[in-house]
């Protein structure tokens, strides 16, 4: 790995503090050119610390995770339009699970004017959102309570989330592979998404185009056992056909919008 001047420390610091970073906040801040930041940029990529996105870069992935709320910054846009997509999925009087993640929070944000729902989540940050509705009914699964995303994980939560059969399940998943493998960092969250899998009548699956860029360690399934993709674009054509193939409906909740285009 070769040495990164001072400017590409500060850039990669950035990166993990906010898990994204962008070309033209980051020539401001630093006096240069765009140019001179695509140039970092690329060569910090090179050496696979950070992964190019449109406009900018975000930190790169391999066997830990992004920290929670620096994921909150990572594609925010897509992650509201897709957790406005999938609650449309979603109707009144019905039961589901949320899982954890960043992209189900928008899910459950987007739920707030339903009727008559019954929630069941390992996710503190979901059931903070919904507790308040009369129109919801939160039961949040028992355990150990993971510090750094509020998620309850372990065998606890999993013999509790084995104790119900519900109508949807909405899932997350931490990186994509093309050939329809969906991956995640913790083996005890892998557990817990399993036995939601396991439990639901119906599975959607959220994420957004950026997962296809990310890799992960952990295998929680295979896309073929879910019911409907949720996501901004769908950018995988091996990913679309095996959709096609297994009949898990795709719904892109930005294809109207322009392709992106790396600068």
């Amino acid at each position: 790995m070769n040495a990164l001047s001072p400017r590409q420390g500060d850039i990669l610091a950035l990166a993990r503090a906010h898990g994204r970073v962008g070309v033209d906040e980051l020539a401001g801040r630093f006096s240069v050119t765009p140019q001179t930041i695509r140039k970092d940029l690329n060569e910090l990529c090179d050496q696979r610390l950070l992964s190019r996105v449109h406009g900018g870069a975000v930190i790169s992935s391999g066997v830990e995770n992004v920290g929670y709320d620096a994921r909150r910054f990572i594609a925010p846009d897509e992650k509201r339009a897709i957790g406005e997509a999938a609650a449309r999925l979603i109707p009144d009087n019905s039961s589901l699970f949320i899982n954890i993640g960043t992209t189900t929070e928008e899910v459950a944000r987007a739920l707030q004017g339903h009727q008559g729902l019954l929630v069941i989540t390992n996710n503190l940050n979901v059931a903070n959102l919904l507790y308040r509705n009369p129109q919801i009914e939160v039961i949040v699964a028992g355990g150990p309570v993971r510090r750094s995303d509020g998620g309850v994980v372990g065998s606890a939560a999993v013999d509790f989330i084995r104790q119900f059969k519900v109508d949807h399940a909405v899932i997350g998943a931490s990186a994509i592979e093309e050939d329809g493998v969906l991956l995640d960092f913790d083996y005890r969250e892998v557990r817990v998404s399993r036995a939601i899998i396991d439990n639901a009548r119906k599975v959607i699956l959220c994420a957004d185009r950026l997962k296809f860029e990310r890799s992960a360690p952990i295998r929680i399934a295979h896309v073929s056992e879910v019911d409907a993709f949720v996501t901004d674009r769908l950018i995988s054509q091996p990913f679309a056909e095996i959709c096609g193939s297994h009949g898990v409906a795709v719904i892109e909740a930005m294809a109207a919008s322009p392709s992106p285009a790396e600068t």
